[in-house]
């Protein structure tokens, strides 16, 4: 965990980040857009990279995010330092995809999160969280699918009405609610069951989350095995 006093992403901060959203048609990817921001030292967080489309946008244990009709693709980047001190980064994943899970909830989605990054609507994918570390930064890339003919996608009486400024302004705003990793958690620990029926592998093992204890730290513990990431 994050070691000094209780910490958390103030107003300045979100005032700061929501000034600084680049908007692009295309990029490969945002996520590794912002990357190479803070690498080259271009820009320094906190900052917010947004883009219509992407061409090579990273998914899952690397893997390409499949192009949709449209989605909201962003990739923001924060500080170490301003987030929660009880938060493990390792599960930071689970803190903005909690975040936006209950913000998509305020808008009357039903949308939920699938252990660890992945945005569920029932039983079907449309959307997923990627956070990174980057030197004392994290960087946390989110896509969530709005029109596809192939893709399930959020609900189309919110995409009617979304724009992308106003909907990251928003979301970020929301983050003054959650000061505390523990805040998170206690609401995720609520809808964890829904992810009973799912599995992943450990090598050749497939293990249900049914069978999996969730640690107060967002890890799983499995036959006395304790794993950060499904990924």
């Amino acid at each position: 965990m994050l070691d000094g006093q209780q910490t958390m992403i103030t107003s300045e901060i979100i005032a700061k980040l929501k000034e600084r959203v680049f908007h692009f048609d295309c990029l490969p990817s945002t996520q590794t857009y912002a990357i190479e921001l803070i690498k080259s030292q271009q820009l320094d967080p906190p900052f917010c990279i947004h883009a219509t489309h992407q061409s090579h946008a990273i998914g899952s244990r690397g893997n390409t995010w499949s192009d949709v009709e449209s989605a909201l693709l962003f990739s923001f980047a924060l500080p170490v330092g301003c987030l929660p001190c009880d938060l493990k980064l390792e599960s930071s994943s689970i803190f903005f995809g909690v975040i936006m899970q209950q913000f998509l909830a305020s808008l009357g989605s039903q949308t939920w999160l699938k252990y660890p990054n992945d945005l569920y609507r029932g039983e079907h994918k449309i959307g997923g969280i990627l956070t990174q570390k980057v030197r004392e930064n994290i960087i946390c890339g989110i896509g969530i699918n709005l029109l596809s003919e192939q893709y399930a996608t959020l609900e189309s009486e919110i995409v009617k009405n979304l724009s992308p400024q106003g909907f990251l302004s928003n979301f970020f705003e929301s983050f003054v609610k959650f000061s505390l990793w523990k805040q998170i958690f206690s609401i995720y620990k609520l809808e964890f069951h829904k992810n009973d029926s799912y599995f992943f592998h450990i090598g050749d093992r497939r293990v249900y989350l049914k069978d999996a204890l969730l640690n107060d730290d967002g890890s799983l513990s499995i036959k006395g095995e304790r794993i950060y990431s499904l990924r």
